[in-house]
């Protein structure tokens, strides 16, 4: 396959248009600088964090969390990484051993922002019989047997006594492919403060918060979150948390808000409809499009917004857009980066920004990798599935 020209295919109904393939040939010809200056250059020594031979050796879905929600570190502050599907075992001359176990969610803790072997313990669940399972299960009326979680992006809550909540997605397999599969509905998990794994007070929360729109397709809201509040140092704070969710084959960002206080309070939860903050949740209106199911929104230092994500979803660039508020709008896609990984046979996907292991003047960014006959792969080469990074330095 050519360097200068890329495929992306995007699959499965809900996280990935179905059998959309769109070519790219160079630039995506509709870029634009925005004044906003930067430069990229690989992360190699948080790459080779998650390079790993025993244990955790594979997972995607990589979100970060600051335990004191708020995501500036200074480094000393412990930041909770969640992951999706992770695959645990023993690896041996590059392939996992025939023991290994995928789980459908695990975590991480990390202390500071210096990526050292010492600086991150990853955790994964035991049944009474030593063997890994999730630590988020379908657990309330609404869930339906077969189906399990992916966890979305998660926050602190300072206004409701420091709660963890994070957006747990009910998946179920459809086919025997790794992108059969379909998102039919998406959960809240609470974890009180100060909570450690295996996280037994946890509780779920039926949240109706999947989309089904005529015009812009459907999905969940959960793909990433702004806490836009004073405790997040959030620059001009006005007390809600934003939180994103993406739709349809053209990929489309949506975007809905609740004040913090009242984050559980499904009544209270409103939706952009293009025009203002409204009740019914299948008026949402996209606020841009091309990003991926998940993603980032930071502010920037001059009050703007920045949009992570990878073009498209799946694809061998990582994109972002610049913003005049938590919902835009949002300028053009900045390619900012080429994944070299897709030069290896590596489908790249679901970029996203991680200010809270991020040192100043700079924005910590992962990928993570996949292949499309998975299944077999993995039982060839162990570390195909794993998050890469990137450094975005703010000039």
């Amino acid at each position: 396959m050519k360097t200068e020209r890329m495929t992306s295919i995007l699959l499965s109904k809900y996280r990935y248009p179905s059998i959309l393939i769109v070519m790219f040939f160079g630039s995506l010809g509709f870029l634009s600088s925005q004044d906003f200056n930067y430069h990229v250059e690989p992360a190699p020594e948080w790459t080779n964090l998650f390079y790993r031979t025993s244990g955790w050796f594979g997972g995607d879905g990589v979100f970060s969390i600051g335990l004191d929600g708020n995501d500036e570190n200074d480094g000393s502050e412990r930041t909770l990484v969640i992951f999706g599907d992770t695959f645990i075992g023993e690896v041996e001359n590059g392939a996992p051993k025939p023991d290994y176990k995928m789980v459908h969610n695990t975590v991480a803790y990390v202390s500071g922002v210096i990526a050292e072997p010492e600086n991150i313990e990853f955790h994964y669940k035991q049944d009474l019989a030593g063997k890994p399972v999730s630590f988020f299960d379908l657990e309330n009326p609404n869930e339906q047997l077969g189906q399990f979680h992916w966890l979305g992006d998660g926050f602190v809550n300072v206004d409701m006594d420091s709660t963890l909540y994070l957006f747990a997605y009910h998946i179920e397999w459809t086919g025997d492919n790794v992108f059969d599969f379909i998102e039919p509905d998406v959960s809240l998990i609470a974890i009180p403060s100060g909570s450690e794994p295996p996280f037994t007070e946890q509780r779920h929360i039926n949240v109706p918060l999947h989309v089904m729109t005529e015009n812009y397709g459907e999905g969940n809201f959960g793909s990433g979150i702004f806490a836009n509040t004073s405790w997040a140092s959030a620059k001009n704070p006005d007390g809600y948390i934003y939180v994103y969710g993406c739709i349809g084959s053209d990929k489309n960002l949506i975007a809905a808000r609740i004040k913090s206080s009242q984050f559980e309070n499904i009544k209270k939860w409103r939706f952009w409809d293009g025009k203002d903050w409204v009740k019914e949740i299948e008026n949402v209106v996209p606020i841009t499009n091309a990003v991926s199911n998940e993603l980032s929104v930071t502010q920037l230092d001059d009050d703007r917004y920045l949009l992570v994500f990878q073009v498209l979803g799946i694809s061998d660039k990582v994109g972002v857009r610049v913003g005049k508020s938590p919902i835009g709008p949002f300028g053009d896609i900045i390619e900012i980066y080429r994944t070299p990984e897709f030069d290896e046979g590596l489908w790249p996907y679901n970029a996203k920004a991680h200010p809270a292991l991020s040192k100043e003047g700079e924005l910590l960014i992962s990928y993570n990798t996949i292949t499309p006959d998975f299944w077999n792969d993995i039982e060839k080469d162990a570390h195909i599935y794993r998050p890469r990074f990137i450094r975005l330095i703010l000039d």
